[in-house]
């Protein structure tokens, strides 16, 4: 049963309370002072604080702000004889769940509390999933034996504590999420939302009401208020991955938020301040976008307070192994695949390839392997062809072209998938993957044209 803590300096309200609410099978606390109460609540879990507003030594408002601290799972109704808006507002803010007015009905109070309760119940449940997930992006097991992911680390656990804007940059699949997750998980936030924002996927007609939100009316399908990305962050973190995507105008409105700490919701002139961690990340160089106008500079350095390079996976050879494990270990867990291990090959395997997808490409060649192996050992042969194909170029060819492949249409076949290939990687922008397949874009864009199909994706 629920524990409830009464806190009056009248008796006889202490009294009435306490035989009203363990007559309904509530484990009753009582006090008459402020200072007792938080002694209380910092030696036991309190599941509703009930506490009057005007008491002598500490009023309600003060306990309510203290007990915030000490224990903020622990839901509030203030009760008072003096109600205003003003009071009941304030009271809000620092938590109270309802104000309640002397005197007042019985039944009524019991309807409040038992709401109070069931508040409670949420938010223990979603700080004990939040601690749960915390402990999947505990900084000291996340994996990282070479000396540059040593500083990553290093530089994750200096920043968690503070409400610095991060900038997170890395290769695409390198896991800037993972990061940004780690910095809010570890924490004073942890307990609030993290929001991610895939910013490519803004377009410069809808990015200003999915941030800062709109009022009903705003626009012909806004046919009710919504809370921004901005909004639903609130005392959390908002986590702006590809960042280098917004537009200049959104970037513009972006800068004033920043500044100013408070959104204004599109069709409205009211103000509504945010408490909101930024963290930010790009596979993009900034530097280069600044420079050629498409990014704001002033935006830049107020983003880049503090900076996080991720390394790519083939600079981190000592950990690919560690990865790989990990990853065979998750899916075992999960009870995806059943006892599987690496075979000796596999780990050299693994340390030779160039993982141009990083972290996210290992992972899905692991999982690949992992449901294709036979036997309990896992072979090189188990992983997509991409890995194999570029362990043993001239062993692979052989086991994957037919015997008498004839010359002009194979070749043409390897280059559709390798331009293909890297489409895919570059996410589909052409200038990158012209530059990794060693060609001109522009000869890239002859190539496509010759393909009738499409290159295969």
């Amino acid at each position: 049963m629920a524990t409830i803590l009464i806190v009056d300096d009248e008796k006889n309200y202490l009294w009435m309370l306490e035989e009203l609410l363990q007559g309904e099978g509530y484990d009753v606390l009582s006090c008459g002072k402020g200072s007792e109460a938080l002694v209380r609540l910092a030696e036991m879990p309190i599941d509703l604080l009930l506490t009057d507003l005007k008491m002598a030594e500490m009023d309600g408002m003060a306990l309510l702000a203290k007990m915030r601290e000490i224990s903020p799972a622990t839901s509030a109704i203030l009760m008072t004889a003096y109600g205003t808006v003003e009071r009941a507002v304030e009271a809000m803010r620092l938590g109270a769940f309802d104000v309640v007015l002397k005197p007042f009905a019985n039944a009524d109070l019991l309807r409040t509390i038992a709401k109070a309760l069931e508040r409670t119940g949420l938010v223990r449940e979603n700080l004990r999933l939040s601690r749960a997930l915390a402990g999947q992006y505990d900084i000291d097991c996340m994996i990282g034996q070479t000396t540059a992911m040593r500083a990553v680390l290093d530089k994750i656990r200096r920043v968690t504590d503070s409400k610095t804007t991060v900038f997170i940059s890395g290769e695409s699949g390198s896991g800037k999420e993972l990061v940004a997750r780690a910095i809010h998980f570890n924490g004073p936030r942890c307990g609030h939302p993290f929001v991610p924002v895939n910013c490519g996927a803004l377009t410069d007609t809808i990015a200003e009401s999915e941030l800062f939100g709109h009022e009903r009316g705003a626009f012909t399908s806004a046919i009710a208020r919504h809370a921004g990305f901005f909004e639903q962050a609130n005392e959390g973190t908002l986590f702006l991955d590809e960042i280098g995507e917004l537009s200049l105008a959104t970037q513009t409105r972006l800068l004033r938020v920043l500044d100013r700490q408070e959104i204004r919701r599109v069709g409205s002139e009211k103000p509504v301040t945010v408490d909101v961690r930024i963290l930010a990340a790009t596979n993009r160089d900034l530097k280069d976008a600044v420079k050629t106008g498409k990014f704001r500079e002033d935006l830049f350095y107020r983003l880049t307070v503090v900076r996080i390079e991720i390394p790519p996976l083939r600079e981190r050879q000592e950990d690919i192994p560690l990865l790989a494990e990990s990853c065979l270990q998750r899916l075992l867990k999960e009870g995806g695949v059943r006892g599987k291990v690496f075979s000796p090959s596999v780990v050299s395997l693994l340390r030779r390839y160039a993982w141009p997808g990083n972290v996210r490409e290992l992972q899905n060649f692991v999982a690949h392997a992992a449901l294709m192996a036979q036997s309990e050992e896992i072979q090189s042969e188990d992983f997509p062809i991409e890995l194999v194909a570029s362990d043993d170029w001239s062993a692979s060819l052989d086991r994957i072209l037919p015997y008498k492949a004839q010359l002009d249409e194979t070749l043409k076949s390897i280059e559709r998938h390798l331009i293909a290939r890297a489409l895919r990687h570059s996410q589909g922008v052409q200038a990158r993957a012209a530059e990794m397949l060693g060609i001109s874009r522009s000869l890239l864009q002859y190539k496509l044209k010759t393909f009738s199909p499409t290159p295969d994706s």
